[in-house]
């Protein structure tokens, strides 16, 4: 099963909040409805370091159902299906043909396993905490130096370039850059 969608909410080096997104926009509101000239936040998805945008204009239930997608149909979709179009060579389909679970089957099996594999977690995540330092950090002392270190895999080095981050983005980074440190069997 998949880890939850979590976000976090900055206002310059300062973190608000983290958590779900209903959560993250709850806070962020109430923040904002309190302090109304709060200097600009960033709100980044934890799992890919994006920045995203929400319309925060109007109620807690306005900016909720904003945000939230729409509740799906009954149906396949129910099962999280979607349909799209996969072009593929004769040989590919005919290979896809002859397993025994069906073609659709048989690639989600094939990504589900390409997924959980180590080495494109790991570097999913090094471009992760990569997209979040320069965002959060780009222009703060020892960013190239800890960036630098991050791909050597050279975590000590890394954290010892973090130093003089502020406290809540050196936090997070380091928070992030859990998923970069190799497993132990």
């Amino acid at each position: 099963m998949d880890d939850p969608v979590t976000y976090t909410a900055f206002t310059g080096p300062y973190q608000i909040t983290s958590g779900p997104l209903p959560h993250v926009l709850a806070h962020i509101k109430h923040h904002l409805d309190a302090a109304p000239d709060t200097p600009p936040l960033l709100i980044l998805h934890d799992q890919t370091a994006t920045p995203v945008d929400f319309d925060l204009t109007g109620t807690l239930q306005d900016v909720l159902d904003r945000a939230t997608p729409p509740a799906r149909p009954r149906g396949r979709p129910k099962l999280g299906v979607t349909s799209r179009e996969v072009s593929l060579l004769d040989r590919h389909w005919a290979w896809l043909d002859a397993q025994p679970s069906g073609a659709s089957a048989t690639l989600r099996r094939l990504i589900d396993d390409a997924r959980k594999r180590p080495p494109y977690s790991t570097r999913q995540a090094a471009e992760t905490l990569d997209r979040a330092m320069t965002l959060l950090g780009g222009n703060l002392p020892g960013y190239e130096a800890a960036a630098r270190a991050l791909y050597a895999g050279q975590h000590d080095t890394f954290t010892t370039h973090l130093a003089a981050w502020p406290d809540d983005l050196r936090t997070y980074v380091q928070r992030l850059a859990q998923a970069t440190l190799p497993t132990t069997p």
